[in-house]
């Protein structure tokens, strides 16, 4: 199942950056292509996003300038890859796959006496892959997926009612770890530098006692800092189509299209929970959810690599994200993106490489609603034109 050389160091000339701004909390992308390089093989790398997300409150919550409130962030990849016989091969993959990092400073509708309006979730996957190979040109894999998750959440001023109502919640996630499963196939002719690959993920179940608690008092707070209970977290199942085909002597054409599952993610700690039932019962109403969303991401990412000369190779991409819904929480205000990025991998010997690369996104304008407003037409702010950039850097291995 050996490439030749020159596709070889094309799939190779791939931009780290890839999924590093995404709907909802989506991040790494959650590649499975270092598993499907030929022989044994060893990468790493790292991303960093730097993003710009400024906003304007609505003429009826006061018309106040929000100043940017996206946090920047980095996060790690690696895998290994290994052949084991000429049809049987076994992989691990680490990623950081969903997570988030904003905190809001001026606006009174985000901002009081007791902080700023903020939230940090993290991730951590790791999959361990088999891979069946029982022709020449088929590849069939499945595996299992270890993934932990941990958080917290602080919501403050006007736009969550208060102090007193849910402008004074915190909520501490703790890490908790779950499993889930992948499946997915990969077929390839190496002689025109052709791979197709697809690959389900499973949704991923985790069971949370959160610390639960209010700044504030009165009776939401008394509820907030007295009700204990269990809630349910579900990382969302989602599916990636990659392609990848030689066009022309030295050059290769690339897409990846991926769906996530956001529609049916959503987070409602206990104790918010029960708080948010209370607050709207007197009204009919169900409660709402911490963080919730309308639509699934559809996600593209194509472009064109190039080999140089032996040792150098480069690319160029554009890509596209549907966004998750919008209005948004205002925990993400950004639906979708547009992006362009470049990548440049060096190879100082055939069996190593060093590549690196970056991303500009053009983020898609949202209207931000709390959680009481979600399934509703109200909002409580703008966020337009704003932007963000991504830098990547990856090494490789055969061996």
């Amino acid at each position: 199942m050996k490439l030749k050389h020159l596709s070889t160091a094309m799939i190779l000339a791939t931009l780290p950056a890839t999924g590093v701004f995404a709907a909802a909390l989506d991040r790494s992308g959650q590649s499975v292509s270092a598993f499907l390089q030929p022989g044994n093989y060893f990468e790493a790398g790292i991303s960093v996003l730097d993003p710009t997300v400024k906003g304007q409150s609505t003429a009826a919550t006061g018309s106040q300038n929000i100043s940017d409130m996206g946090g920047d962030y980095q996060f790690y990849n690696a895998a290994l890859k290994l052949q084991l016989t000429d049809y049987l091969s076994f992989g691990l993959i680490y990623d950081q796959p969903f997570g988030a990092d904003a905190e809001y400073h001026d606006s009174t509708l985000f901002t009081n006496a007791a902080g700023n309006t903020k939230v940090e979730v993290d991730t951590q996957n790791i999959s361990m892959l088999f891979g069946v190979q029982p022709i020449k040109n088929v590849n069939l894999y499945a595996g299992g997926v270890y993934q932990t998750v941990k958080g917290g959440v602080q919501l403050r001023g006007a736009g969550y009612g208060g102090i007193n109502a849910f402008g004074g919640y915190n909520a501490d996630i703790p890490e908790d770890s779950a499993a889930g499963w992948l499946a997915g196939a990969a077929y390839q002719i190496p002689e025109i530098a052709l791979k197709a690959s697809v690959t389900y993920r499973s949704e991923i179940k985790h069971k949370v006692n959160i610390d639960e608690s209010s700044a504030g008092a009165g009776p939401i707070a008394a509820i907030l800092n007295n009700a204990t209970g269990s809630t349910d977290i579900t990382t969302p199942q989602s599916v990636n189509l990659d392609l990848q085909t030689g066009i022309m002597a030295n050059t290769v054409a690339f897409a990846n299209v991926r769906w996530v599952n956001w529609k049916d993610f959503a987070i409602r700690p206990y104790a918010f929970g029960v708080a948010a039932n209370a607050a709207t019962a007197a009204a009919g109403g169900k409660g709402f959810d911490l963080v919730a969303y309308t639509d699934d991401q559809w996600s593209v990412n194509a472009g064109v690599g190039r080999k140089l000369n032996e040792q150098w190779a480069g690319n160029v991409s554009v890509g596209w994200d549907s966004g998750a819904g919008n209005p948004i929480t205002t925990l993400g205000p950004t639906e979708g993106y547009w992006n362009l990025g470049v990548g440049v991998q060096f190879s100082p010997a055939a069996n190593y490489f060093i590549s690196g690369g970056v991303k500009y996104f053009w983020l898609g304008d949202a209207k931000a609603q709390s959680g009481a407003q979600f399934n509703t037409d109200s909002y409580l702010a703008d966020f337009t034109d704003n932007h963000a950039i991504a830098y990547g850097m990856k090494i490789g291995y055969r061996f």
